[in-house]
């Protein structure tokens, strides 16, 4: 007693969704869901995280011995790495002194303003409900990559005492 089939009564199954539509290809965007405070939330804490530790350190020398460890890499071998220099750095910046910031670590001072650009077109672009999706290209990640480590290594050079902290 086999059972017969019919191919023409199956219900006809919809074709799995693999491109998006026209519409998101032409730059339609479709808002965010919540109010207007929903949509920033998260970037308004990730600032107020990044105050607090900017008042933390402005409030707290770091050019005083005892109240942050030392790094282990500089401590350990004399190298100075990328990040030697960096609370120093905010610490000037946290009270306006953007040449001693350089100074102790200029690295640290352009990924400060770096966060600052990324941040505010985080902000503008959930506050007017659009999402904010960065992509960092593989060839940008290894040029970042390339320039902190030829800021450790020119750094660690005789001639590149301008960047020692």
């Amino acid at each position: 007693m086999g059972a017969v089939t019919d191919d023409t009564a199956a219900p006809a199954r919809p074709a799995p969704a693999t491109a998006a539509p026209a519409t998101a290809a032409l730059g339609a965007v479709r808002p965010a869901p919540g109010g207007a405070l929903a949509r920033v939330a998260v970037p308004l804490g990730v600032l107020g995280a990044v105050a607090a530790a900017f008042a933390y350190v402005g409030s707290v020398d770091p050019n005083t011995p005892g109240h942050y460890p030392a790094c282990p890499l500089l401590h350990y071998t004399g190298v100075y790495c990328p990040g030697c220099g960096g609370l120093r750095s905010a610490y000037a910046v946290a009270h306006g002194h953007l040449g001693t910031a350089l100074g102790c670590n200029a690295l640290a001072v352009a990924g400060y303003v770096v966060f600052a650009v990324v941040w505010t077109v985080w902000f503008g672009r959930r506050a007017r409900g659009r999402p904010f999706e960065p992509v960092l290209r593989p060839a940008y990640g290894w040029a970042l990559g390339a320039l902190v480590l030829t800021f450790t290594v020119v750094r660690n050079l005789p001639f590149g005492g301008a960047l020692i902290p």
